[in-house]
């Protein structure tokens, strides 16, 4: 605490922070590890691991289960979105969902429903009863999004070449937190690519705060997935890194085939908040960074034993320089992200929550798998914030079992199905639009009621989240 008190007053003093992160001079792989430069003096560093084996052409490897994705979103000047989904499977259902410091309702309706819903108000009205009733104005919609796709979703096996993993980490960790992820899935046989975001890890930390905006980030993201991309591509997100996945996930649906959420949010437009600690100067944030990693350890982690220190300190679960915290919290500007952006996403989508997560409550993970078209929300009562470090054998096995699940190809009448809930614990969120097969994942722990408190996370002013 000491020495932390003593370089802040250094970095007061000499203004530089004490802990930069040294830029990478070179670009050669090392161990596993490739330096991409994204930008001229912009290095981030990447694991890239190809699995040393044969390239088998499995027969009908490219067979799978398509998915109706019709819908029309409707969003009123009112702020009310009104999300009707058209396809076969899908069934009326009326959620409720925070915009801005108004409670509005988002109302999802199929046209069979809609229909009859009509007819059956037209017969219950007698002649008498219709000069009565006040004639109401026709309300005229801000904005309207037609979606109207056939998404084709196929099994992602590791013996298929033209399958891409890809692990995005989010504020204050490094690719070092995928690390069981990333030996599991490379010895399956799957080709995996992890990112250390700028100033992060051992990328690249420019001493300008611009160059932490989520934009910057995000065209980072975008240079090293476009480097890496396969034909099919998995994108595995957490907590920040969800953002930009589902950046990827909206500007390249056709090379993106599925997407993994863990404690990501709700499906809220980012923007710092003007009330937070992170506002603080450089200095002064170097002086608490003890206190920082211990209130990380307490809310990011269900348990503070000695395992859970070890991960923190030994896979760099919150390790970067106070510059880069204070950059990153004050970046998250991103007003493109809200309702309407989430609910035009038709790639299919597993969200994973920690029941003791601090950050995120399992209420805006709730509201997320009801603004997708096809989100599953499963969620594991032992784990917290860093879930995969936590509990790797279950966060493991959920993601394996995705990959592999395809709809049925049968072309039988759709009907509504929801996530089986033996030997795991589930979401009690609505099933909205979902394929005709849900993907039979399973995690270690009976259901319970999942209604239990949480701490909320730091949200912004308007309706705006800031994630770590």
């Amino acid at each position: 605490m000491l020495t932390s008190f003593m370089d802040g007053i250094l970095c007061c003093i000499t203004g530089k922070s004490a802990n930069i992160v040294v830029p990478i001079e070179t670009s050669e792989p090392a161990d596993g590890f490739e330096f991409v430069e994204v930008k001229p003096g912009r290095v981030l560093r990447v694991r890239h691991i190809i699995p040393d084996r044969p390239v088998v052409d499995e027969p009908g490897s490219g067979e799978g289960g398509s998915v109706s994705c019709k819908r029309k979103i409707t969003v009123y000047r009112n702020g009310q979105l009104l999300i009707e989904n058209v396809s076969e499977a899908t069934h009326p259902e009326l959620v409720r969902c925070q915009n801005g410091d108004s409670t509005v309702e988002v109302e999802y309706l199929d046209s069979n429903h809609l229909a009859s819903r009509q007819a059956g108000d037209s017969n219950t009205v007698t002649p008498q009863e219709q000069p009565q009733q006040p004639h109401r104005r026709r309300r005229k919609p801000k904005r309207t999004v037609m979606i109207d796709c056939e998404r084709k979703i196929t099994c992602c096996k590791e013996t298929h070449p033209d399958v891409a993993l890809f692990f995005i980490h989010g504020v204050g960790g490094s690719l070092d937190i995928w690390g069981s992820q990333l030996d599991y899935f490379s010895q399956l046989g799957y080709e995996v690519i992890a990112p250390d975001l700028a100033g992060h890890g051992a990328s690249s930390a420019p001493q300008i705060t611009a160059a932490y905006t989520f934009y910057a980030l995000a065209e980072d993201i975008r240079i090293v997935f476009k480097r890496y991309a396969k034909r099919r591509n998995i994108l595995i997100g957490h907590s920040y890194g969800v953002s930009f996945c589902t950046f990827l996930a909206h500007e390249y649906p056709e090379q993106v085939h599925k997407v993994v959420m863990i404690n990501g949010g709700g499906p809220t437009a980012l923007e710092p908040s003007l009330c937070s600690i992170f506002n603080l100067p450089t200095c002064a944030l170097h002086c608490l960074s003890p206190c920082l990693s211990w209130s990380f350890l307490m809310a990011g982690f269900a348990h503070q034993g000695t395992k859970e220190k070890k991960l923190l300190k030994e896979k760099n679960a919150f390790n970067v320089s106070s510059f880069v915290l204070r950059s990153m919290m004050s970046g998250q500007y991103w007003p493109e992200g809200d309702e309407v952006y989430h609910a035009e996403i038709t790639v299919p989508t597993l969200l994973v929550h920690g029941m003791y997560d601090k950050f995120v409550p399992i209420q805006e993970d709730q509201r997320m798998a009801e603004i997708l078209l096809l989100g599953f929300l499963k969620v594991i009562d032992e784990g917290s914030h860093m879930v995969m470090m936590e509990c790797p054998e279950t966060v493991n096995t959920l993601l394996h079992e995705f990959f592999l699940w395809q709809p049925a190809t049968t072309s039988k009448p759709k009907q509504d199905s929801a996530l089986p809930t033996s030997a795991n614990k589930t979401s009690n969120s609505k099933e909205t639009a979902r394929p005709t097969t849900a993907p039979k994942i399973t995690a270690s722990k009976p259901e319970q009621d999942l209604t239990r408190p949480t701490t909320a996370p730091k949200i912004g002013q308007e309706g705006t989240e800031t994630r770590k």
